[in-house]
């Protein structure tokens, strides 16, 4: 069987795959680069299902990948947005501490963002109230420069320039990959319904199924994805009054997820949420859905099994806030007093995927690989979305070197 050969092969089409296309596209034009998808469309997992936040880079410890590739992917972005008449909105976001023992958290917080460069400042509860009337806290933080964004709509304007770039360049859905050889200076990717292509370089971006590809590509990279669902709900149009902009927690400095949130929509409408629940499979989207193999690599891992001893009673109420209506209710009632039940309804969820050591620790930081002609981006949470031109700028810096 002949295969097509490709300067460059991009494994998935979410937000950084597709921006890795774009970018590698416009810096070299004339070589060709195929996208290889498993959906029948693009952005259909964590890029489709994302809050839609453009991350400021105030959560992120200094000088590491996530605060760097975030300060510069948001320029990026934002200058990508401008040039092709993407809609975005940097409304700002308040951080609140609502009691004492949040505090100090709150300084550290702070403390960090100034050193990552953020434009963030403290605020009174005199001063929240102009911002967000509806909003309690005994003090917080201003972060004017957050915005918001449909990530979908900044996918599929990458997939459009990728593709008019170069009459070559393609994108192929429907296509699982199931294994890459090393072929000397090439590699084979192909998948079990007798699709190959051969490239010079070979990019995996594929977010859930990272750490699967990164194996079948030769490379162990020492982590295991293990999926946590976020659930939202979002307010009835007669509560939208009660959030203006984006209002989030002081965040647990011992996990990466941030707390239920509310954040205006781009398209309008309000979101809350997410809690953090273990996922019974890594695109279980339903409450009762499951992948038995995914649930079985997940629990099976050592990793895993340290972790849930280590964090069991954070799990346990995640768990419980999932099945539980009031108790997610009186979650959000922590930010906003004023929420009941009946100003809220269910919304679509998603999955991230986040990555564990073996150790049982959460990876709180993007992993890239690279390895002669195969780069694996092997953790790419929140904000990767926000980050994707970043990462994929860095993507770049491999094949230059």
């Amino acid at each position: 069987m002949s295969s097509e050969n490709y300067n460059f092969c991009i494994i998935g089409g979410g937000i950084v795959g597709m921006a890795t296309a774009y970018s590698l596209s416009a810096k070299y034009p004339n070589k060709t680069i195929c996208v290889l998808e498993k959906e029948p469309k693009i952005a259909l997992h964590q890029t489709g299902r994302n809050s839609g936040v453009m991350h400021s880079g105030i959560y992120y410890k200094p000088n590491s990948a996530k605060a760097k590739n975030c300060r510069k992917g948001k320029k990026l972005l934002e200058a990508f947005c401008k040039n092709n008449k993407i809609n975005y909105d940097l409304c700002g976001k308040v951080i609140l501490a609502t009691n004492d023992s949040e505090l100090p958290s709150l300084h550290n917080l702070l403390e960090r963002g100034h050193k990552n460069g953020v434009d963030c400042s403290l605020i009174s509860s005199s001063d929240l109230s102009k911002l967000e009337p509806n909003a309690n806290a005994i003090l917080g933080i201003h972060v004017p420069e957050c915005g918001i964004i449909d990530y979908t709509d900044v996918c599929e304007k990458f997939s459009e320039l990728f593709l008019s770039a170069n009459d070559k360049n393609e994108i192929h859905f429907n296509t699982e990959v199931d294994f890459i050889e090393s072929l000397g200076g090439q590699i084979l990717v192909g998948s079990r319904n007798n699709f190959e292509i051969t490239a010079d370089i070979t990019i995996n971006c594929s977010g859930l199924q990272s750490d699967r590809i990164s194996k079948i590509s030769g490379q162990d990279p020492e982590i295991k994805i293990i999926p946590f669902k976020g659930e939202y709900f979002e307010l009835k149009s007669h509560a939208h009054g009660l959030c203006k902009n984006l209002i989030y927690p002081v965040p647990d400095p011992q996990f990466p997820f941030l707390g239920v949130h509310f954040t205006r929509m781009i398209k309008g409408g309000v979101e809350c949420g997410p809690n953090a629940v273990f996922a019974l499979g890594r695109e279980a989207y339903g409450k009762f859905d499951f992948n038995t193999l995914d649930l079985l690599d997940s629990v099976t891992y050592r990793g895993f099994l340290k972790m849930a001893s280590k964090h069991w009673k954070m799990g346990l109420f995640e768990t419980y806030r999932s099945f539980s209506k009031k108790a997610f209710v009186k979650s959000l009632q922590r930010l906003v007093p004023d929420i009941q039940s009946n100003d809220i309804v269910s919304a679509p969820c998603g999955i991230r995927a986040q990555a564990i050591k073996p150790n049982g620790d959460l990876v709180d930081d993007f992993i890239i690989n690279n390895s002669e002609n195969i780069i694996n981006v092997c953790n790419a949470p929140s904000p990767a979305a926000t980050s994707c031109l970043g990462i994929a700028d860095h993507i770049i810096s491999y094949i230059n070197s």
